[in-house]
């Protein structure tokens, strides 16, 4: 039987293992987190914690629109200070060792003010002390996590790994790799091969194909030699900002159908909501972040969004929030 995991976010799961099940029960938080901005979102005449549209600006010329603001930074170690999570993944997070690139005048209020060689980057600085972190290959600024003491990526020993994740790009849809793979060996016994997704944004056809492609390298093929899909593991986490929303857009979006198809119940299930009316995660308009398992079950809250789950930041900043998810498995 399946230890019941009770959050301090007040969720609480418990399923039970198949009679004939050997394997060691895994209980965990698992968190998917696109830490972008956009300027328009940005309020024109309130304090708003120094973040401004001037600042705005600063943050889509220099860093990416990635979470890079020192006060919002900080309201971010401390929300997951709280949350206690063990699985993260991170889209559109800046990858501080890029700070001599940003002049000196856009460095005020942002983290490359102080950043200086051999500081912790801001996914580190976020998730505190005792964490692995590995990036996907060609993008800085996705990147995944696991708390040491749940568990480490296998083959790599260091805490930061800027390319540690196996991945690859797709020819016409952007540089560097969108989807990546890390698996995780389990401090408990056991492994749970990680999947990060950050699909191509946009309406376009071509952006559509592209979210497409990238959808079937979850399930079909990564790219890698191998040819496997990047979900290839015996349990399988995949996790991320999908840039289309399953359960409203498949109509019209190939990927959005696609991916809907290959996440049918059957073999791979939504942990977070889909459907019309379910929470949207991104700017109250879509549900386009998500957390998916073949072997694992659970439940999620948006902090900021679902009842009694207050918002990572009071600066308004992000343009996501979090999906917090309560995971069980074997």
């Amino acid at each position: 039987m399946l230890r019941p995991l009770a959050l301090s976010f007040g969720l609480v799961v418990g399923c039970p293992a198949p009679a004939d099940s050997t394997a060691a029960a895994v209980g965990f938080t698992a968190i998917t987190f696109n830490t972008g901005t956009t300027e328009g979102s940005v309020p024109q005449d309130e304090p708003n914690g120094g973040y401004t549209p001037e600042q705005a600006a600063i943050s889509d010329q220099y860093y990416g629109d990635g979470l890079a603001f020192e006060a919002v930074i900080q309201h971010a170690r401390a929300w997951f200070e709280d949350i206690d999570a063990d699985v993260v993944v991170f889209q559109e997070i800046f990858f501080s060792g890029l700070c001599p690139q940003v002049p000196s005048e856009a460095r005020q209020g942002f983290v490359c003010e102080t950043w200086a060689e051999g500081d912790p980057t801001v996914a580190q600085v976020v998730l505190g002390d005792g964490w692995q972190v590995a990036c996907h290959p060609g993008k800085d600024d996705k990147c995944a996590a696991v708390r040491r003491s749940f568990g480490s990526f296998v083959g790599l020993a260091d805490d930061f790994h800027l390319e540690g994740l196996e991945g690859a790009g797709i020819e016409g849809c952007g540089s560097g790799a969108r989807v990546a793979r890390g698996i995780i060996e389990l401090v408990d016994g056991g492994e749970i091969t990680l999947v990060n997704v950050h699909g191509s944004s946009g309406i376009s056809s071509e952006d559509r194909a592209c979210r497409e492609a990238q959808f079937r390298q979850v399930f079909d093929a990564l790219g890698s030699a191998d040819g496997q899909p990047a979900a290839n593991g015996e349990v399988n986490l995949i996790m991320g900002d999908f840039n289309t929303d399953p359960g409203r857009a498949a109509e019209y979006d190939q990927s959005a159908a696609y991916l809907a198809g290959a996440v049918d119940g059957s073999a791979f299930t939504f942990l977070s909501e889909v459907g019309p009316d379910a929470e949207p995660s991104y700017q109250g308009l879509a549900n386009i972040d998500h957390v998916i398992s073949d072997q694992l079950r659970g439940g999620c809250v948006v902090p900021g969004l679902s009842e009694g789950q207050p918002a990572v930041s009071e600066i308004v900043f992000f343009d996501h929030k979090p999906v917090v998810c309560a995971v069980e498995g074997i």
